[in-house]
């Protein structure tokens, strides 16, 4: 097998390889919503805080606030693993989202959630891992809001 020269070897440690099993895996209560629990899967170190992406559940007992808010990112996008959940968007309106439903929410959209199943399961990446969330005013009501 041929040697890595220097400057490749030097690239390939600046890359991390990520496996992140199921198994043994651990879902913790402390993340953006205490309505969620949350399961890292490696991927903010093996890339260096340019992603994150994380298993999202529901927690028993709990339920969405319903709070208008936007995601300070340049990139965001969910899976939905099992269950559903539904959200609203500024300029958009209320959407039901079902297990197998993907979508990409464009940065800075202010959205909220209204209601998701007890079993509910997201895969969500966001970049970079470090994004920020603020509160926003309600938007302003529109005459035809779309109901998908």
């Amino acid at each position: 097998m041929p040697r890595a020269k220097p400057a490749a070897a030097a690239n390939a440690r600046a890359k991390r390889f990520s496996v992140n099993h199921r198994a043994g895996a651990k879902f913790e209560k402390r993340g953006l919503r205490n309505y969620f629990e949350y399961r890292d899967l490696g991927i903010r170190r093996a890339t260096r805080g340019k992603l994150v992406a994380h298993v999202i559940r529901a927690r028993a007992g709990k339920s969405p606030h319903g709070e208008w808010h936007l995601h300070d990112c340049d990139a965001q996008f969910v899976y939905v693993l099992k269950g559903w959940v539904r959200f609203e968007y500024d300029g958009v309106g209320e959407l039901l989202m079902k297990a197998g439903t993907c979508f990409y929410q464009p940065p800075r959209i202010r959205h909220r959630e209204i209601a998701h199943s007890k079993n509910l399961e997201l895969l969500e990446v966001v970049a970079p891992a470090d994004f920020r969330t603020y509160s926003a005013a309600q938007p302003a009501a529109r005459k035809s809001q779309a109901r998908r």
